[in-house]
């Protein structure tokens, strides 16, 4: 180990031309590779590429590679590894699936050696493996490789969600828990699990840990001296630290945990390395590792559909094989894979017949459409030699007022819909299994009416489709129609649903279940939706639709002795039922006494504030329009900290907030709602006395009293929704001043009739001048709120109020 860090600092040195500046302890400059003057316009143009992509997705940290034959022309690092470090050349990143290709070579170097045979059964050398009864027996390495063999995606044991660094082994034995979803041989079923065996086969035939036989049989005879199989073996300092997001608006730190089924996603490695990977490809052959028969092999298609379609895609042994549409009318076959884990997206692509290899990574789980379209571009650059070079074409922000127009669900002829939501000045679209921000299409062919999905998951292309008296009639989402439909409140979902809605699994990963359209719902791995399919002879069994990462899986809810949900088996890995806050009114534990609270906030004074504002003119909200109704929980003790904090149960906001509020309320009185009002004007003593309380992980939810909230300023307000009928307030996916994702206005989970009014809300204050709050969608904020001076006036003595 050692002679390999010295090497790799050796090289990282010449890398730069800096043996000098390393020799004299010179702070390091961010290492890379040309570029090689041939291909400075192309890597020019990339460079504008990756920093237009990490601007416009909010990736901190890109590396990109470029290979020619047997040289690498171009690395080069964009942005961020970790604050205040560049990602460079030798960044070290995890690459995810990319790994599988080591695994597979490394066991086809075995087979070389004449010690395995890759079509026996794999029984032969692992005994003990049997995920199911009878045709589990024929399952081969090569069916493993190629995605053939019917197993589950994860094993129970060491799959993506677990964080218990289980052995190899251990991982591997799992399966005899887990169902064989297809008969051997006769599907692709991408699976995780199936590597895992393929690596496990390799620990038992080399006799070492798979991580040193790996490093021993493939990455070392290689030279791959910056490429690892276990994060606690890569050099600290040179790791990039990884960032995971969601639909619902959270950020946090990707974890770190290593996996059971390593063979399949735990390598660590860097541009520099993978692009020396791509300029051995080009050779025809793994020096001292794999000939140039067995690499053939692997960019053969194994079980091609069509046995007589003479360039079929699929997966052939690791590499998975596809065809570039060069721009000119012609394809090249391409053959690499794609990677992705926990706060990172890697995408490894080379062109046997034109020698020409790019690889690209980023630090943020799920942006495999952006590295995928970085790296495509790359390939057609190369490949423009002489001719002029593709262009990066950025999407827009939507034309203002467009958003609006495209709010609402569409139905194309088979029933599948889509829906637009409109979020401020923009909008997203779901469709299928992804959610995804609409922009304007720009550059070449782009009309004013197209549209893509461009933020992160790559989204279809969109056209308009205007209606004889205007509007938006219909949307063509990739050359498909869906026409709008009407969007009433939708029904509510089944009865017996509602015990299954919920969170379950972990923090670092969890599963939402849901109701959407009438359909039990999951959203799995942060960003994956799938509608249920109810099983007809188990009502507690829900299947996953025949597309995405679970084909041929089911979910199996389990339930207690008393019968209540305790969690969700997906075949063989057990989520837990997380807790919810529950029914009732949300408390925390305050971090001090109400008596000590109250002191403290009585002897402080807001902060001072410099400038012009306007005279306060706060109103009493039902003196404008009595429909509204108030609930004013701080005035009671129904409310977070269980005490009163107002003297009288009152609201006021400044003049013209309240107005707008009251033209809200006439529009919502339409669909047969009104407003119920939880808070409006608020005393600064009382959000000093929030804070106060308020544990750290929590205060997103509460001002920080040295601004100052814009309750204080009398323009922010907390509402809900009445039914007018029949006096009852609604129910949203959450409680009011639930300290909770559930209080996101973004939250996926809940049923469809909670989302569709809270998004009903949230439409009616924008249209009158108000602006949601990102962590709760009971709170607005009037535009202007600056204009306002912060007061402490308590709420018993504004206007009169109480008497």
């Amino acid at each position: 180990m050692r002679r390999r860090v010295l090497r790799a600092a050796l090289r990282w040195c010449a890398g730069v031309g800096l043996f000098a500046a390393c020799g004299a302890g010179a702070p390091p400059a961010p290492a890379g590779i040309g570029p090689d003057p041939d291909y400075a316009e192309l890597t020019d143009r990339l460079s504008e590429i990756a920093r237009a992509a990490r601007e416009r997705h909010r990736i901190p940290g890109l590396a990109l590679a470029l290979t020619s034959g047997d040289r690498i022309v171009w690395a080069q690092g964009f942005g961020e590894a970790r604050p205040g470090v560049p990602a460079d050349a030798d960044t070290l990143f995890r690459v995810g699936s990319v790994s599988k290709l080591f695994t597979d070579i490394a066991v086809l170097a075995r087979r070389r050696a004449g010690e395995l045979d890759i079509d026996a059964p794999v029984a032969e050398v692992l005994p003990g493996f049997a995920p199911a009864a009878g045709p589990a027996a024929a399952i081969s390495l090569r069916q493993l490789m190629a995605h053939r063999a019917g197993l589950v995606r994860e094993p129970p044991v060491g799959h993506y969600f677990d964080d218990s660094a289980p052995t190899l082994e251990a991982t591997v034995s799992s399966l005899s828990r887990a169902p064989l979803v297809f008969p051997p041989g006769t599907r692709e079923k991408y699976s995780n699990a199936g590597i895992a065996v393929v690596g496990r086969v390799l620990e038992r035939i080399s006799g070492k840990p798979f991580a040193e036989a790996v490093t021993e049989s493939v990455l070392d005879p290689l030279g791959l001296d910056s490429s690892f199989f276990s994060l606690a073996r890569a050099p600290a300092d040179r790791l990039a630290r990884g960032s995971m997001w969601s639909y619902d608006g959270r950020e946090f730190p990707a974890p770190t945990f290593p996996l059971g089924m390593a063979p399949a996603g735990s390598m660590v490695s860097s541009v520099r390395d993978l692009g020396r990977f791509l300029t051995l490809l080009a050779g025809g052959e793994l020096p001292g590792v794999l000939d140039g028969e067995s690499l053939s092999e692997m960019w053969r298609v194994q079980f091609p559909e069509n046995p007589d379609d003479p360039d079929p895609a699929g997966f052939g042994l690791g590499f998975h094989l596809g065809a570039l549409e060069t721009g000119d009318g012609g394809s090249l076959r391409l053959v690499g894979h794609g990677g992705a884990i926990y706060g990172f997206s890697t995408e490894l692509a080379f062109l046997p017949e034109a020698g020409f290899g790019a690889v690209a990574v980023s630090n943020v789980d799920f942006t495999n459409g952006v590295v995928r379209r970085i790296v495509r571009s790359a390939l057609r650059g190369l490949l423009a030699r002489g001719r002029e070079l593709p262009r990066w074409r950025p999407s827009d922000p939507l034309p203002p007022d467009l958003g609006d127009l495209l709010h609402g669900l569409y139905e194309n002829e088979g029933g599948s819909r889509a829906r637009v939501t409109a979020r401020g000045a923009g909008a997203q679209l779901e469709i299928g299994s992804r959610t995804v921000a609409l922009r304007a299409a720009n550059g070449a062919g782009s009309e004013g009416n197209s549209l893509v999905g461009d933020f992160r998951l790559l989204g279809p292309r969109l056209s308009v489709v205007s209606g004889p008296a205007g509007g938006v009639h219909a949307l063509e989402i990739d050359s498909e129609v869906f026409r709008r439909i009407s969007d009433p409140l939708p029904p509510p979902p089944p009865p017996e649903f509602l015990p299954l809605l919920g969170e379950y699994g972990w923090d670092h990963n969890i599963l939402f279940v849901f109701e959407r359209d009438g359909a039990l719902t999951v959203l799995i791995e942060w960003l994956e939706r799938y509608a249920m399919i109810q099983d007809a002879a188990d009502p507690d069994r829900f299947h996953f639709p025949d597309h995405g990462l679970y084909p041929g899986e089911s979910l199996r809810f389990l339930r207690g002795p008393n019968g209540r949900v305790t969690g969700a088996d997906l075949s063989g890995i057990v989520f837990p039922r997380r807790p919810d806050p529950g029914e009732g009114t949300f408390r925390i534990e305050p971090l001090l006494p109400i008596g000590e609270l109250r002191r403290l906030a009585g002897e402080a004074s807001p902060p001072v504030e410099e400038g012009d504002f306007l005279a306060p003119d706060l109103v009493r909200l039902t003196d404008l329009d009595p429909s509204i109704r108030l609930d004013v929980r701080y005035a009671s003790e129904d409310n977070f900290m269980g005490t009163a904090f107002y003297e009288v149960a009152d609201a006021f906001l400044q003049r013209p907030a309240a107005e707008a509020l009251v033209r809200a309320n006439a529009a919502l009185r339409e669909y047969g709602y009104g407003i119920v009002v939880h808070d409006g004007y608020r005393p600064w003593r009382v959000t000093r006395m929030f804070f106060d309380a308020t544990p750290e992980p929590q205060r997103i939810f509460v001002a920080d009293p040295a601004s100052g909230s814009r309750h204080n300023r009398g323009a922010a307000v907390d509402i809900g929704l009445y039914d007018l009928e029949t006096g009852g307030v609604l129910q949203f996916v959450s409680g009011y001043d639930e300290f909770s994702e559930r209080a996101f206005p973004r939250y996926v989970g809940g049923t469809s009739p909670q989302r569709w009014l809270r998004e009903l809300l949230r439409r009616a204050m924008e249209r009158e001048g108000f602006a949601g709050y990102e962590y709760e969608w009971w709170h607005f904020d009037f535009g202007g709120w600056e204009r306002y001076r912060i007061q402490n006036l308590p709420l018993h003595r504004v206007g009169g109020a109480g008497s």
